[in-house]
């Protein structure tokens, strides 16, 4: 997890991209990069790949271990809140949202 792009990764997953392309643009890091840590995460066990209907394309998710993780991304989205984003910021209720455990419901994650 401490490897560069690695808990952005998560995030996007976590937050809904399942896509490869989806991953690199909501990350915003070159694509290379962005495929190694997608098969370190996965080689940890922290995100799973399936193939998507029709075969071509990979669906990317998270594991339980990573779904673990969702927490965490949580603190950190709360400091970001407190301490580097400004409350006048039009995009921060859109794109500052807490993260919610796959498979869970808002209550069950609080």
């Amino acid at each position: 997890m401490g490897e560069r792009w690695a808990l952005l990764v998560v995030r996007e997953i976590a937050m809904g991209s399942t896509r490869f392309s989806d991953i690199v643009r909501g990350t915003g890091a070159p694509r290379d990069r962005i495929a190694a840590r997608l098969k370190a995460l996965e080689a940890a066990g922290v995100v799973r790949c399936e193939p998507s209907p029709g075969g071509r394309r990979h669906a990317y998710g998270l594991t339980e271990s990573g779904a673990d993780l969702v927490p965490v991304l949580n603190a950190l989205l709360a400091w970001g809140d407190r301490h580097a984003i400004a409350a006048d910021d039009p995009e921060r209720p859109a794109r500052y949202r807490k993260l919610i455990k796959p498979g869970t419901t808002v209550e069950e994650d609080e």
